[in-house]
């Protein structure tokens, strides 16, 4: 198993493999943004991660934005390869922007109610 150098990475994708992203094109999104990555020379910068279910699976396929905190939904390859573009400007693809950590960071578009944890 390979252990990568994050040293000096700016961004980290969690992109989501789960049941419901898989049938809303999570791996070509997934191959889409890595692609990006390698044509853009940004290796160095934004590491990516499959995972499975992040539990919003009404905004399949989604996309995890670290450290900004940033949540996208309905994410397809091409918009994956936007976000990844958008990234190494320091901006956000507010269009998919379902949630974002920061206090005044607002999220656009609709997306679906979630459930307060126990």
């Amino acid at each position: 198993m390979v252990t990568w150098n994050l040293q000096g990475m700016r961004s980290h994708l969690l992109i989501c493999n789960g049941g419901s992203c898989l049938k809303r094109e999570g791996d070509e999104v997934t191959l889409a943004i890595r692609e990006e990555i390698a044509k853009l020379g940004a290796d160095r910068l934004i590491h990516t991660t499959r995972t499975r279910c992040n539990g919003r699976c009404e905004d399949a396929c989604v996309v995890i934005a670290y450290p900004e905190g940033s949540w996208y939904k309905g994410i397809t390859p091409e918009t994956g390869r936007q976000l990844v573009r958008k990234m190494l400007t320091g901006e956000r693809l507010e269009e998919k922007l379902v949630y974002a950590f920061e206090p005044t960071a607002a999220a656009t578009g609709n997306s679906v109610e979630g459930r307060d944890k126990p």
